[in-house]
């Protein structure tokens, strides 16, 4: 979406601007130091900008509208390197929890049972003999 917006105040951290239907937005940082100029000029001059408006999370973010060229396409979220090493690791591992036995997890919830089970029964024969 494109808006209309002015530069309302320019720091080391981006600079914030608001936009033609009163809402404020932020620019990055990284935006501003390629542009510095341009959002300078708007803020001395109070010149109006036109901006690229995103939503992220709870703010608005905006980018000069005449440098955008399209939205950025979703980060690819599968590294096969990675996928073949976890393949790997859990090859390797398997002999750790084989399929015939309970599970590790298992196991020490099994002990931590017996084990409270024991305090528990001397707990209840200490209290009988008082």
């Amino acid at each position: 979406m494109t808006l209309l917006g002015t530069v309302i105040s320019l720091h080391r951290f981006g600079a914030a601007v608001r936009l033609a239907d009163g809402r404020v937005a932020s620019v990055s940082a990284r935006e501003v130091e390629a542009h510095r100029a341009t959002y300078q000029e708007s803020l001395s001059a109070r010149r109006v900008l036109r901006l690229a408006v995103r939503e992220q999370g709870r703010g608005l973010s905006v980018v000069l509208a005449d440098f955008v060229t399209d939205e950025p396409s979703a980060p690819n979220l599968t590294d096969e390197a990675f996928e073949e090493r976890l393949a790997d690791y859990l090859r390797e591992t398997e002999d750790w929890a084989p399929p015939d036995q309970p599970q590790p997890f298992e196991r020490h919830l099994t002990r931590k049972r017996r084990r409270a089970a024991q305090f528990e029964s001397s707990a209840i024969r200490s209290q009988a003999e008082s």
